[in-house]
């Protein structure tokens, strides 16, 4: 059973022939089978949808797709649009203006705050659609029994964003062509105020918000470029070394690749450099508790050049400072011989240069080696040693007492 249903399972990597169909102009397209007919761009085809069959127009004719593009169920086209299909619609366009003049007359008498869009007619009649705008929620029940009693069809009211109204009705854009998302633009994408930041452009909502007044969608096809540029490019108000010298960044050009440096030697220059001739010291603005830069750190200028690494000649080795040495300490810690102590000196014993009373002839004066004490002298010498009874200051005052 199991070898059975293997083979009769299709393969996953054969491709699928569709057909693109858009119902209205602007609109979303969407994939349909052309159950073996060959359709050109620009037919107008009758379609099997979950409303229904309906009318669109072919944008592009058969050709395969991957089967993981496919949005399952894949529906049919069922024919051809003949001439009758044609006089049906155009009927169907001259209802939805009647319906559309006759909704914006019920919405005023129901003072109704919400803005009527545009108005759709199935292809059968048996549904009108009407698409509004509003800032907050709407009961608009009274308002379809009126219009159910007016066109004794079924009514739906959809409400929908203010980037879909733009997008169903259309105009012209702050660069003088059509609005991308009413021509060519599929879905919307997400567009945040991170990416007008990111491309350096003004923060003003009326020069990077559309008509929609919502933010332009054109912000979203270069953000990846800028991605990219900003990963080779030096930050703002970072330190660089350029061949000039060191300085500050003080602007930064993106698609040229190239950055302005304010001169450390010469603040009131301002030398523009390519990002390739710079190296970068210190990434960003300085913080408080950033180290200094060294001042002969200059990979570039050359100017006071650090070696990378400095040899045992030009590292001298450091004796550590020590009150007391040995023999061993010596070897282990510094050099061989001290230059402070003589070779005979005596192990574990103090130099007489570290002493700081001297006799006339440079020897340190020893102490009178005195013999050591027995426990037992110990703790008779505690025993008869006084003892100080500290006052108490904070003592109490006697109490009272009472004679009788």
């Amino acid at each position: 059973m199991e070898e059975t249903a293997a083979l009769s399972q299709p393969e996953l990597d054969t491709p699928v022939e569709v057909v693109d169909v858009q119902f209205r102009p602007g609109q979303k397209i969407y994939y349909f089978d052309p159950d073996g007919v060959h359709y050109a761009p620009g037919d107008h085809v009758i379609m099997d949808t979950a409303r229904g069959a309906e009318y669109g127009t072919c944008t592009g004719g058969n050709h395969k797709i991957p089967p993981r593009d496919v949005v399952a169920p894949l529906r049919k086209i069922l024919r051809k649009a003949t001439a009758q299909d044609e006089k049906i619609v155009a009927e169907n366009r001259a209802k939805e203006k009647k319906a559309y003049e006759v909704c914006l007359e019920k919405i005023a008498d129901h003072q109704l705050d919400m803005q009527l869009v545009s108005t759709e007619v199935a292809f059968d009649g048996s549904k009108i659609l009407f698409y509004f705008t509003a800032d907050e929620r709407v009961d608009f029940r009274e308002l379809v029994k009126n219009l159910a009693s007016v066109f004794h069809t079924r009514i739906e009211l959809r409400q929908i964003g203010v980037r879909d109204k733009a997008k169903m009705v259309g105009g012209l854009g702050i660069c003088g062509r059509p609005f991308c998302c009413a021509s060519f633009l599929d879905d919307f994408q997400p567009v945040s105020i991170k990416m007008a930041k990111t491309q350096n452009l003004s923060l003003n909502p009326t020069k990077i918000s559309g008509t929609c007044g919502r933010l332009m969608c054109c912000l979203k096809y270069e953000q990846d470029a800028y991605e990219d540029l900003l990963r080779t490019s030096p930050k703002m108000d970072s330190f660089v070394d350029t061949p000039e010298g060191r300085g500050t960044v003080v602007e930064v050009d993106l698609l040229r690749q190239r950055v302005k440096v304010r001169m450390e030697e010469n603040p009131e220059t301002v030398s523009q450099f390519p990002n390739g001739d710079i190296a970068v010291l210190r990434s960003g603005k300085a913080r408080k508790n950033d180290p200094p830069i060294p001042a002969d750190l200059a990979p570039i200028s050359g100017k006071g050049k650090r070696t990378e690494k400095a040899g045992p000649e030009e590292q001298p080795v450091l004796a550590p400072i020590r009150f007391r040495y040995s023999a061993e300490q010596v070897v282990e810690d510094g050099p061989a011989v001290h230059p402070e102590i003589p070779e005979n000196a005596p192990e574990g014993k103090p130099h007489a240069s570290r002493r700081r009373r001297r006799n006339p002839e440079g020897q340190a004066k020893a102490k009178p080696e005195t013999a050591p004490q027995t426990e037992q002298a110990q703790t008779e010498g505690e025993a008869h040693r006084p003892t100080r009874r500290r006052p108490n200051r904070r003592r109490k005052p006697p109490k009272p007492t009472s004679e009788g």
